[in-house]
């Protein structure tokens, strides 16, 4: 079967590549200029073909490399994992700086949490790479998924994802009144860690 991302997916893992050595990059840069280092990870992950075929259906579009890679925004997906929320938003101010790059959208789930105490920060970025893009354009423009978090953020979602997937789970409702509360804890360790680190650098 031909791919869902057509004769556009061997560029998909390049752009991801790219992507994640600018972050890597001012996360360097950031190193140099102040000693500390501001990222904790990266990781990078290209949408399984089902799941953007799934998705493509459940938004009402074709599934097909159009929809995968215009209407359909997280074909590439970056994470950049911080340990304070400050870094979190350093990096999203270098994201906006960088050369060839333009911002499609923003989401600010850390200031404004989702219902259920998901926390992060979203960004859509669409790049300019060497590659032809399913406009036709060189060098063509590449949607990019990045979300911003920091670990605490991370650990929980990672359970709360855990949660969302997995079939027959007893006492589903409890455990997701659990995780509420929990992620509300987290962020005040989060504002807390956050407190006590710039005490510490202004003393």
């Amino acid at each position: 079967m031909e791919s869902l991302y057509g004769p556009y997916a061997p560029f998909l893992p390049k752009v991801a590549e790219d992507v994640e050595t600018k972050i890597l990059a001012i996360g360097e840069a950031e190193r140099e200029r102040t000693g500390h280092g501001v990222i904790e990870h990266v990781r990078t992950r290209i949408k399984a073909e089902e799941s953007m075929r799934e998705k493509c259906l459940r938004r009402g579009f074709e599934p097909s490399a159009y929809s995968a890679l215009r209407e359909i925004h997280d074909s590439v997906g970056i994470r950049v994992v911080t340990r304070f929320i400050d870094e979190l938003f350093l990096i999203a101010d270098r994201l906006r700086e960088l050369p060839d790059t333009r911002i499609v959208s923003e989401k600010d789930y850390v200031r404004s949490a989702k219902p259920n105490g998901y926390r992060s920060y979203h960004m859509i970025l669409e790049i300019k790479e060497p590659f032809t893009d399913i406009l036709g354009r060189t060098p063509g423009g590449w949607i990019v998924e990045v979300q911003l978090r920091t670990i605490a953020m991370d650990t929980w979602a990672s359970l709360e994802h855990e949660l969302r997937y997995k079939q027959d789970v007893a006492n589903e409702r409890l455990i997701a009144q659990e995780l509420k509360r929990v992620a509300d804890e987290l962020a005040s360790c989060d504002v807390s860690m956050q407190t006590i680190r710039n005490l510490i650098h202004a003393s």
